[in-house]
């Protein structure tokens, strides 16, 4: 993994390797349903497949993943969080995540649900608004 990724692509405007970094290395978990949001979103933007597997309620995590070469992450802006601090066992957080592929720009506006598993956050799923 590049470690020189600056700043963290989850646009918390802090160096990678004091972000998500840590995180997506398993070095230490995510201690708030926002940080993991946030290093999913840089998990995606790097492809790593694993990384997201293991930040998925296994539950919930899909057999088959899509992590399309072509699509290029744009940009994470975190609407609003409920709960999912460092005490919580659930939280949601809201966010916009903007991408473009082939030339096509799109966006993907979610509420998603995290909770605690194992001692870690893992997401469950997600709800677009109306």
């Amino acid at each position: 993994m590049n470690k020189e990724i600056n700043p963290c692509p989850c646009n918390s405007a802090k160096p990678f390797k004091d972000c998500c970094q840590p995180y997506l290395e398993r070095v230490t978990n995510a201690p708030t349903a926002e940080a993991l949001m946030r290093s999913r979103y840089t998990a995606f933007v790097l492809k790593n497949e694993a990384y997201l597997r293991y930040s998925w309620h296994p539950d919930n995590c899909p057999s088959v993943m899509h992590l399309n070469d072509d699509t290029r992450w744009l940009g994470l802006k975190i609407i609003r969080t409920s709960a999912g601090g460092i005490d919580d066992d659930t939280g949601e957080v809201e966010f916009i995540a903007r991408s473009k592929r082939n030339g096509k720009a799109s966006r993907l506006h979610e509420t998603s649900r995290f909770t605690r598993f194992k001692d870690r956050w893992v997401y469950i799923d997600g709800t677009q608004p109306d």
